[in-house]
């Protein structure tokens, strides 16, 4: 017997279904009129709608006419399109909000249109309480609409004109509300520049705005970014559509940022804002410039954003390789900087420590490799009696001042010291035993801290303590100590013509010495360099390499971390690090509270001088 199939409906009851709908149109309108909260956006769409219409010129006027404050935009573009009649359709307008005609001329393949959702009008609700819109129509006359704000009504009318009626269309927004009237010219033309940069450059639209209460006038030219614009990045693709990429690399700085632009308009202020570009290298800060997608979707109220659909996710995947390319670009970067800083901050502690020398006693402190390079005179010391130029053993730079002129050369023009500006003793600080004497000499400088030796007057004197001067008034002094221990404070006074300073120096005392344990340096090196080695899990803050002649600090220690939270923290810790390494190492065989005297005096000499 054949089998027969038998085919069973199904007896499930339908799901109830239906379509969505406005309930309260009006409230619908209050809401979308008041989505825009940005007012200085509210004027940018309304200068879009201008170079949709082909305007080639458009003029915002701030001002106030009687009494109230008002903001108008003027342009020549092609005005609205009109009825059967000839007169603008007004009414269309008014009737069709979120019916955007925009929308029907990208579907025909109309670009380089902005907006597709028919409300751009209404956002002048977070600008002003009315507004009105005049243009003219084909049979020779100019009309105007004018709407209200917080009204579901419009009205029509007709604009008396003198001769001929003006091209184009101008919107007049007045009263402004209260929070808009400090939006003053500069703002807007900041504002335009940026939100509109590319739809200037490529419509050649150009844009004034009129203060007149402020009585100023602003041509807004395209924002131009700063730092070196990055041409080797890979090109990023999607099969929506093209994504353009314009990026700048430049100094670090808190206030880079790259925007996410559509068609030429900038729809998010910061890439890094939305959390899909929440990372390296948009939010390193050392990059301006703009990635414009065209088929990225807009959320239709503020149109300060886009929707993360699957064409936003195709845009982020597309960016990939962009992002690796940036990376490694900003890590070159970092690398540059944190060497220029090194290389700034090596030369500021060098010159810290020179000027330290030249305020200590030169027999005590002589691990300075110093040389002079003015021909026919051998090395000397920097704190003996003539303040010399010093460089260390690696054939760096000078540490301050310049090189003299050689023989039957002549000096170039910053060679010459200018006025007096600064005299100090050398040395600023020493020790002299009861009764015995020493020589202090006044170094005198101009502004730039060149060595001024010629017409000056000396006259050296004690403000306070014993003791006995010889050749007084000449640049050298010899002191001689009184028998009994005590301190004694020597001043200095340098004149050069009206110009007086002063400069003083303490010399303590004593009929008690720290032990000289020191072996006489006869293969003294220069001020040392510095290198870092990252060892966090060590305790050791810095060691000096003496083949290298560097010291190598650990930054991965946790008293580096803190003290790189700025620049002058960090650098008077190095300074510290310097110090600590330099007693060690020239003072041997002193004991640990000779050792920390002498760190204190060399530390405190020094970071008088850390600029």
């Amino acid at each position: 017997m054949p089998r027969t199939s038998v085919r069973r409906k199904k007896t499930g009851k339908a799901k109830p279904s239906g379509k969505l709908r406005i309930g309260d149109d009006w409230n619908a309108i209050n809401i979308i009129a008041l989505s825009q909260s940005n007012p200085l956006k509210a004027v940018a769409e309304f200068v879009e709608n201008s170079i949709d219409a082909n305007a080639r010129n458009i003029t915002i006027t701030r001002g106030r006419e009687q009494g109230d404050a008002y903001l108008r935009i003027r342009d020549d573009g092609a005005g609205l399109p009109v009825d059967e009649e000839g007169r603008p359709d007004f009414r269309y307008v008014a009737t069709h909000i979120c019916d955007s005609i925009k929308r029907q001329l990208k579907a025909d393949g109309a670009r380089g249109i902005q907006g597709e959702f028919g409300i751009g009008l209404l956002s002048f609700w977070t600008v002003g309480q009315g507004l009105t819109m005049t243009t003219a129509g084909t049979d020779g006359k100019t009309y105007q609409m004018h709407m209200q704000k917080g009204s579901p009504s419009y009205t029509l009318s007709t604009k008396q004109t003198l001769l001929f009626p003006d091209s184009g269309t101008e919107l007049t927004i007045k009263p402004l509300l209260a929070g808009v009237r400090q939006l003053n010219g500069d703002k807007i033309q900041w504002y335009l520049a940026s939100e509109l940069r590319d739809r200037i450059r490529n419509s050649g639209v150009s844009i004034k705005v009129i203060d007149r209460t402020a009585r100023r006038e602003y041509k807004v030219e395209p924002r131009q970014f700063s730092g070196r614009l990055l041409h080797e990045l890979p090109q990023a693709t999607s099969v929506d559509g093209e994504i353009y990429t314009e990026l700048y690399l430049g100094e670090a700085d808190a206030g880079n940022a790259v925007g996410l632009y559509r068609s030429g308009t900038r729809v998010v202020g910061n890439l890094a804002e939305l959390d899909a570009f929440a990372r390296e290298p948009w939010t390193s800060g050392f990059l301006q410039g703009i990635v414009d997608a065209s088929f990225v979707n807009l959320t239709p109220g503020t149109r300060t954003g886009v929707i993360q659909d699957d064409a936003f996710e195709r845009f982020r995947v597309a960016l990939h390789d962009v992002e690796a390319a940036l990376i490694r670009i900003i890590a070159e970067q970092r690398r540059a900087e944190d060497e220029r800083a090194s290389r700034k901050m090596l030369n500021t502690i060098r010159k810290a420590f020179k000027e330290a020398l030249l305020a200590l006693p030169a027999e005590e402190y002589d691990w300075f490799e110093i040389k002079d390079r003015r021909p026919g005179r051998g090395a000397s010391h920097a704190g003996a009696d003539e303040p010399i130029e010093m460089e260390d053993d690696t054939g760096g730079a000078p540490l301050v001042g310049r090189p003299a002129a050689g023989p039957g050369e002549q000096k170039q023009f910053f060679e010459y010291a200018g006025p007096l500006f600064s005299v100090r003793v050398s040395p600023q600080s020493s020790v002299l035993p009861v009764g015995q004497s020493r020589t202090y000499r006044a170094v005198a400088r101009d502004r730039s801290r060149i060595t001024i030796d010629r017409d000056l007057d000396f006259r050296w004197r004690i403000v306070e303590g014993a003791g006995t001067l010889e050749n007084e008034r000449s640049e050298i002094v010899t002191f001689t100590a009184a028998e009994q221990p005590g301190l004694t404070r020597l001043a200095v006074t340098a004149t050069q013509g009206d110009i007086v300073c002063e400069g003083e120096a303490i010399v303590t005392v004593t009929d008690t010495l720290l032990p000289d344990m020191k072996e006489p340096a006869d293969n003294r090196q220069g001020l040392p360099g510095y290198t870092f080695r990252k060892a966090p899990g060590e305790l050791w803050r810095s060691r000096y390499d003496s083949e290298q002649n560097v010291i190598v600090i650990n930054n991965g220690h946790r008293d580096f971390v803190f003290a790189s939270r700025n620049r002058s923290l960090k650098l008077r810790y190095i300074c510290r690090l310097f110090a600590k390494e330099m007693v060690q190492k020239n003072f041997p065989g002193y004991s640990a509270d000779d050792l920390l005297e002498r760190m204190i005096e060399l530390s405190l000499y020094t970071e008088e001088n850390l600029r």
